[in-house]
């Protein structure tokens, strides 16, 4: 992408990464769920922020509808734009995370290229990036088809759509592969919560990654 900006240079501030992760007593971190819409992405990505803010850490989700209510609101479906979608919440994401947040991300992001744009703008500022592959089996997606896209695109009546007339193109090599079908949103959410613990990015205390029901049912149905 040309940087049409001139004239610029990055500030530091007085406040330094691990200054933050002192006062939040954890790291910051991406999770970036990715799969066709209705796989479970915003289900468990709210499940885990949930968890995460009763546990006391700092967390937010990214949901793609949202999203395109504000800061991507210009942006259709095309190739073009669907690329510059996730290129302007893959720096977001960065930018959270450098702040300390916890931040999961609910986008069909269905392309490998761009996804692996968002990983490496993460690695090389040393920041954790783990990618939530939502395996959901199209024909649960369709079934669930919370919006009735499927089938508004099976009749042709909305263009672009991915897993119909667009393709997706599942990641290579996830930190983790989910089938939402296969688990309740609690229990996919205890994976996600035990990869964060793994690597060390926040501390649940021995037992303390299980999802209660509530918790669960508290997660808005995946509409992205």
């Amino acid at each position: 992408m040309k940087i049409k900006a001139t004239n610029i240079e990055w500030h530091e501030g007085h406040v330094n990464r691990s200054d933050r992760e002192k006062l939040l007593r954890h790291r910051g971190a991406t999770v970036w769920f990715t799969g066709l819409s209705a796989s479970g992405k915003s289900t468990i990505a709210f499940t885990v922020e949930h968890a995460l803010v009763e546990r006391g850490h700092l967390a937010y989700v990214l949901d793609g509808d949202n999203v395109r209510h504000g800061l991507n609101k210009n942006l259709g479906f095309s190739a073009e734009d669907r690329e510059e979608n996730i290129r302007r919440i893959a720096e977001v994401t960065k930018l959270f995370a450098d702040a300390g947040f916890v931040s999961m991300t609910s986008f069909i992001s269905p392309y490998r290229a761009d996804r692996d744009k968002a990983r490496a703008l993460h690695e090389e500022s040393d920041l954790p990036f783990i990618e939530v592959y939502m395996a959901t089996p199209i024909d649960v997606c369709e079934e669930r088809d919370p919006k009735g896209l499927y089938k508004k695109a099976r009749a042709g009546e909305v263009k672009q759509f991915t897993g119909v007339s667009d393709p997706y193109e599942p990641p290579l090599n996830p930190e983790l592969t989910i089938d939402a079908a296969a688990m309740s949103p609690s229990e996919a959410a205890a994976l996600v919560l035990d990869q964060l613990e793994q690597r060390g990015i926040v501390s649940l205390g021995q037992g303390s990654n299980s999802v209660d029901g509530d918790q669960a049912r508290g997660a808005r149905p995946s509409t992205v």
